[in-house]
């Protein structure tokens, strides 16, 4: 089965500096971006590294992936792959 396409981006290796109007920002210029998220930790609310990136569309998703991917971004080389939620894993495994 042929991978299927997504609109959101995984992007891990982020600075703790990094917040979600910054990621938007960075993401922006590929995209109508619907959201950024950076994921914190629920305990000590510090961000863990990584975040989402979601467009509207999987075209500029792509887009952005091709020019994100292994960038260096506030002194971080960042990596960025399609997200792949529960639901997907789940139909790929049946």
């Amino acid at each position: 089965m042929a991978k299927r396409l997504s609109s959101q981006l995984f992007v891990n290796r982020l600075s703790s500096f990094t917040n979600n109007e910054q990621l938007k920002r960075l993401f922006s210029p590929f995209g109508d971006v619907t959201e950024a998220r950076i994921v914190v930790d629920r305990i000590t609310q510090r961000p863990k590294g990584f975040g989402f990136v979601t467009y509207k569309s999987d075209v500029e998703a792509q887009k952005a992936l091709k020019a994100m991917n292994g960038r260096m971004v506030d002194g971080r080389l960042i990596f960025v792959e399609v997200a792949v939620n529960q639901k997907q894993e789940e139909d790929t495994k049946s």
